[in-house]
């Protein structure tokens, strides 16, 4: 069985226990990371020496960084290895493949260094500690990047080609961060919104990525 070291709450991990899902793969969650612990343990480190999570373990082989995860998880278990061709989230067509990779390094390069602090500043900070004009200016940074997806959306109902991939993944546990956050201001994105109101319907985005942020 498939083991996925990290805490429900992470965005990373939710990611790829959501791309699971979508391939139909049975695995074991151990929490790990914050308030768990373990993370930081010997034996944690020796799976992945930067204490974060998630940490992938399929028999004897161990995997970290979440968008790698998906990727193996994908090729491995995938319309590549299997018939049915809804499990296709990551396809062989080189520039339909290259289309996605650049929004998950996207994602991981640019996205999620701006909206980290906006997240923490209002999650995970206490109300009375909270410093909601930088925080604004964090928003309003995030939006700028989320209207390069709602440019390139228009017209589209997923964000590369003509099916669900693992770009819809790493994007809509994203935008599910920046959309359904309290206390910002956000700038009206026709496309992100309707793109947004489909990948949100889906059964693994509601059990891992719809709880409540915390």
């Amino acid at each position: 069985m498939i083991k996925i070291w990290g805490r429900a709450n992470s965005v990373n991990v939710q990611k790829v226990l959501w791309c699971c899902d979508e391939l139909g793969l049975p695995y074991e969650r151990i929490d790990a990371g914050l308030h768990h612990g373990r993370n930081n343990e010997p034996e944690y480190l020796a799976m992945n020496p930067n204490g974060r999570v998630p940490t992938l373990e399929d028999g004897d082989f161990v995997l970290w960084e979440s968008n790698s995860i998906m990727r193996y998880l994908a090729l491995q278990y995938g319309a590549g290895q299997a018939q049915d061709k809804s499990h296709d989230l990551y396809p062989a067509q080189p520039r339909l493949r290259a289309s996605i990779d650049r929004w998950l390094d996207w994602t991981l390069s640019t996205l999620q260094p701006a909206e980290r602090n906006v997240f923490w500043g209002i999650v995970r900070t206490p109300p009375a500690e909270r410093d909601m004009a930088a925080i604004q200016k964090g928003a309003d940074a995030c939006g700028a990047l989320w209207g390069m997806l709602d440019t390139h959306l228009a017209g589209r109902a997923y964000v590369e080609g003509n099916a669900f991939s693992l770009a819809d993944i790493v994007l809509g546990a994203y935008c599910r961060r920046y959309l359904e956050l309290d206390g910002i201001q956000r700038p009206a994105l026709p496309h992100l919104q309707k793109w947004y109101e489909g990948v949100r319907q889906r059964p693994a985005f509601q059990r891992y990525v719809a709880p409540a942020l915390t």
